[in-house]
């Protein structure tokens, strides 16, 4: 078993044990609150554990090491981790909400499993309003145990690591809050928008929303939580924001132009969903008249079938525009890796965060 599976199985186990603890809480409170239990376990089950990897290599970065399991520090760290990962749940249960996604990691998402839960039990009422009400709920609860996993780790810090941890952390989650509400605002305002307005402001969504919160901060964190330099922080951001950039761009290619069968979601669902990202701002700005018009049209249409999708993807292809958004996952790249040697005078640290920056940005799920 490799190093990052033995890391993820930690956070794994961190984050069974969390919502174990929480279990008997819940129960006492009624047993109808058994699902929440349950379908948190379902819906926090697998994932990539990106977040999680990087604040542990962040821990690293400044000592050299990653501290063993059951260990002061290990634990610390082992709690830092499933806060992200937990607070990463949360987000996921919000924005399928807001993107009226049915489906996360290959399964039903949250919303739809609560909905079938109202089914099975044959209550009354409308099944998909309350799976709908249920999951901003359990999202909330979910945002709860991240902040209690981030207190149980900053609690056994020195107060100057702490006071650290908490800002980076309350600035990631105001980050991630506002960079949804102007992801929402460019799906409102891209009719008003003109040609060079569009792709910056793609980006400047893409950078608040995911790119810092995904790589920068949980890299910051651990990085912060073992005690580093402003400096060494400065050079882990110039490593980690450029390459959370080219990991959400992957995202959006593999978005429209992913397997469904290794991404979980349906092929070309950024296109059913509307997504305003920097691949399909450029395809739209170097697009001629009629492509212009077929995108903007189709943009959103949840009725799409599979030779719609496949006609839209062509499109975009014949803009140039996947060409550019490799070039610019490319350079972010090349510009993340330039920074590895600021970053950390540790050998195998350097070593885990290139190979790290390759996986993120050569994915394809």
């Amino acid at each position: 078993m490799t190093e990052s599976s033995l890391l993820r199985q930690r956070v794994d186990s961190t984050i069974t044990e969390l919502i174990d603890a929480r279990t008997p809480i819940l129960r006492a409170m009624s047993d109808e609150l058994d699902a929440v239990s349950a379908v948190s376990l379902r819906f926090l089950s697998g994932g990539k554990r990106l977040r999680a990897l990087f604040c542990y290599r962040g821990w690293e970065a400044v000592t050299g090491d990653v501290p063993e399991a059951g260990t002061p520090e290990g634990r610390v760290l082992d709690q830092l981790a499933a806060a992200l990962e937990l607070f990463h749940a949360a987000a996921l249960v919000h924005d399928d909400l807001i993107d009226n996604s049915d489906t996360r990691r290959g399964h039903p998402a949250a919303h739809v499993q609560l909905a079938d839960e109202h089914r099975a039990r044959g209550w009354a009422g409308d099944a998909n309003a309350f799976g709908r009400s249920a999951a901003l709920l359990l999202g909330d609860v979910i945002l709860a145990w991240s902040n209690d996993a981030l207190d149980a780790a900053a609690s056994t810090l020195g107060a100057v690591r702490a006071t650290s941890v908490r800002e980076e952390y309350s600035t990631m989650r105001q980050g991630v809050t506002l960079g949804q509400y102007l992801d929402i605002v460019e799906e409102q305002a891209w009719p008003t928008r003109v040609d060079g307005e569009r792709v910056p402001r793609a980006l400047d969504v893409l950078t608040h929303k995911s790119a810092r919160y995904s790589i920068e901060h949980p890299l910051v964190l651990g990085a912060l939580a073992a005690g580093a330099e402003d400096s060494q922080v400065t050079a882990l951001r110039d490593y980690a924001l450029p390459l959370g950039i080219a990991f959400q761009l992957r995202d959006d290619q593999l978005g429209v132009f992913g397997d469904s069968a290794l991404t979980g979601k349906p092929s070309g669902d950024d296109l059913t969903e509307g997504k305003r990202t920097v691949l399909i701002a450029r395809a739209i700005e170097q697009g001629d008249a009629a492509t212009r018009s077929r995108l903007n049209t189709a943009l959103g249409d949840r009725s799409l079938d599979d030779a719609a999708v496949a006609e839209l993807t062509q499109l975009i292809r014949s803009t140039g525009a996947a060409s550019d958004v490799e070039t610019m996952i490319a350079d972010e790249l090349d510009t993340a890796l330039a920074a590895v040697p600021r970053a950390t005078t540790h050998r195998s640290s350097a070593l885990w965060l290139t190979e790290l920056a390759h996986e993120a940005t050569r994915r394809e799920a």
